[in-house]
């Protein structure tokens, strides 16, 4: 049902790089610790009742992981254990003189720490995992991988006080005693809603597609902006077919008010400072758009060319959120041009996810989006290749800073993983930077905002990145 499997065995490395380099490094020796509490565990006294005794879980250091191991998330879910090995491996553990790295000891408190891992894909899935980890006296568990596998695991988790740091972004899995160790989608908005507040915009909108993430943002916003004392805003869920979008874009930006309050020669009644500036319309195409191509005609279906719409007065909004990718965020960006919703009244922002393709957004240059420093991930990634011979896909990041969490706190408590040290003030240093549990199960990660630059200049760093996001005034 679940399988256990060591540093030393060779199946804790299966499926990672496939060489015996990458095995080799993998291997770290096993402490006596879990090994002596199996054997008390399988004693049974005769004729009289045993003592209640305080469940493993809340004493002992050892570190359980859940993840997919076999199944069709195997290669991620073996990626994710190579991150926490590596946390191991260099948790700080000098190495005696004619023995290799991967040989020596993790150290806690109470001695040498031991990893078990249990397979989520196995039968039973995630709640026969963490079964199979409580009873085996982990004192914590790293993973599981998804939300769904998360829901599954933390009840049983949770009866037996042991800690979970899963490997999931959604903040609803959060709650006493079960971390979100992934960057969500609420605490990217509330960067960008502090920052962008500090720039001085004070009515937010939202326009996002119908999917969990949409509505994780949304929710985000209204948080958001509910906790830094500005006006509910408003946020509207689009369908994704471009018709819809662009209609409900132009509801959104109050398009035919603003269209019918235009003055007869292209004004507004209220002229901007900017008004005698190139109008800077986006084509319908975006690969036009890319190359840098506008222009303030269209043709039309006989070739003709169509005089330019009116100049229209800004939105009922300043900053608004976007949350597509792909096709949609095409879709989107046409819709903006079509309603006249431009950066020079506008700030765009949009999910950490447009990091991965910045370069490509020029037709929204000057838009925001909230992420780690990719600079403080650098080290990591040379010292991952260094030991799996690969690049490390992005979730490894996780594993490998709840392991950090796990071995930092096993050497400075003698009994488990409490609370006040999972979530101490000062918290702790991740490949993206630090981060901080909160007693409420979310992790506070340190995010910078990023302006994209346009002309496939990528994105800069704007504002540095921090666990802060309060803004004064």
């Amino acid at each position: 049902m679940t399988r256990t499997y060591s540093f030393l065995s060779k199946a804790s490395t299966r499926g990672l790089a496939g060489n015996g380099a990458g095995r080799k490094t993998g291997m770290v020796v096993l402490g006596a610790v879990g090994l002596a509490m199996a054997g008390c565990a399988d004693q049974s006294g005769t004729g009289t009742l045993p003592a209640p005794q305080e469940p493993k879980a809340a004493t002992s250091h050892k570190i359980g992981v859940l993840l997919p191991l076999t199944g069709p998330n195997a290669a991620l879910g073996h990626e994710l254990l190579a991150g926490a090995q590596l946390a191991l491996a260099e948790s700080g553990v000098a190495t005696a003189q004619g023995q290799s790295q991967a040989q020596a000891q993790v150290q806690g408190r109470s001695g040498a720490l031991q990893m078990d891992v249990h397979d989520t894909a196995a039968a039973g899935g995630a709640s026969a995992a963490v079964t199979a980890a409580v009873e085996a006296g982990d004192g914590i568990i790293l993973g599981p991988l998804t939300a769904v596998d998360t829901a599954a695991a933390a009840p049983a988790a949770q009866s037996a006080s042991l800690p979970v740091l899963a490997f999931t972004s959604d903040v609803n899995q959060a709650r006493d005693g079960v971390w979100v160790m992934g960057i969500t989608p609420e605490d990217q908005v509330e960067r960008l809603v502090a920052t962008a507040r500090k720039e001085g915009r004070q009515h937010f909108a939202a326009f996002l597609p119908d999917n969990p993430l949409g509505h994780a943002l949304g929710n985000g916003l209204l948080a958001s902006c509910r906790d830094q004392g500005l006006t509910t805003p408003t946020i509207v869920y689009h369908t994704g077919s471009a018709a819809s979008i662009t209609q409900m874009m132009r509801e959104l930006s109050a398009y035919d008010t603003r269209k019918a309050d235009a003055q007869p020669d292209g004004s507004t009644p209220a002229q901007t400072a900017d008004a005698t500036a190139p109008d800077k319309t986006l084509p319908s195409d975006l690969a036009a758009a890319l190359n840098g191509g506008s222009g303030s005609a269209s043709p039309s279906t006989d070739g003709t060319a169509q005089p330019a719409a009116p100049k229209l007065a800004p939105p009922p909004f300043d900053a608004l959120l976007l949350g597509d990718t792909g096709l949609g965020l095409k879709n989107v960006i046409g819709a903006l041009a079509d309603s006249q919703v431009s950066s020079s009244s506008v700030r765009i922002m949009g999910p950490g996810l447009w990091a991965a393709f910045a370069s490509k957004l020029g037709a929204l240059k000057g838009a925001w989006y909230a992420a780690p420093d990719p600079s403080s991930r650098q080290s990591f990634v040379t010292r991952f290749m260094a030991r799996n011979h690969h690049m490390p896909r992005p979730l490894a990041d996780l594993s490998y800073d709840a392991a950090t969490v796990a071995t930092t706190v096993a050497r400075t408590t003698s009994r488990g993983y409490p609370v006040s040290a999972l979530t101490r003030q000062e918290g702790f240093a991740g490949v993206d930077g630090q981060f901080t549990l909160l007693p409420d199960g979310r992790t506070r990660r340190a995010l910078g905002v990023f302006e994209v630059l346009g002309n496939g200049g990528g994105a800069k760093l704007l504002v540095p990145a921090t666990t802060k996001t309060s803004v004064a005034g």
